[in-house]
C-alpha cells in the first residue's frame, strides 16, 4: 500500500507518542503542528482503514499494520539523521532532511545505504575504541 508522507508523519507520532504513555488525536495535532479537525479526519481514515484503533479512552492505538509503516518510517529517520551528523551535518539540519528523505527513498536504496550507514559507524566505533586504548 502506497502512504503518503503526512500519514507516515501522523503514524510514526503516534508511535512515538505510545512510546511515553497514551496518545489521544489532540497530542498527535501538537506534535505536528496540525488542526484537530485535520488530525481526527485522518484518524477516522486510519480507522477505516485498519491503521488505527481507538479505545473507550479515546487513546489511540497503532494496529500491526499500521506500526510496520510507522516503524520502517521511525527506522529511516534515525538511521539518515545519524548518517547525515556522521558526515558532519548539524543535528538540526540533518533531522530536518531526514524527515524529508524517509518519505522518498526507495526500500532499495535505503537498504544499501543502511548496509553502508552500519559498515560506516562500526569503522568509527573501533576508530575510537583503538583511540580510547591508545590514551591510557
Amino acid at each position: 500500500m502506497k502512504i503518503q508522507e503526512s500519514a507516515e508523519n501522523y503514524l510514526e507520532a503516534i508511535l512515538l507518542g505510545e512510546r511515553q504513555g497514551n496518545v489521544r488525536s489532540i497530542d498527535v495535532a501538537n506534535e505536528l503542528g496540525f488542526s484537530k479537525p485535520s488530525v481526527s479526519y485522518a484518524m477516522k481514515q486510519f480507522r477505516e482503514n485498519g491503521l488505527v484503533i481507538m479505545d473507550d479512552n479515546s487513546y489511540l492505538h497503532l494496529t500491526d499494520a499500521g506500526r510496520a509503516i510507522a516503524e520502517r518510517t521511525y527506522e529511516r529517520h534515525e538511521l539518515l539523521t545519524r548518517y547525515f551528523v556522521a558526515l558532519g551535518v548539524s543535528e538540526h539540519t540533518a533531522a530536518e532532511d531526514a524527515c524529508r528523505i524517509e518519505h522518498v527513498i526507495s526500500q532499495e536504496t535505503f537498504s544499501k545505504l543502511k548496509e553502508h550507514a552500519e559498515k560506516m559507524m562500526a569503522l568509527q566505533a573501533k576508530r575510537e575504541q583503538e583511540q580510547a586504548k591508545e590514551q591510557q
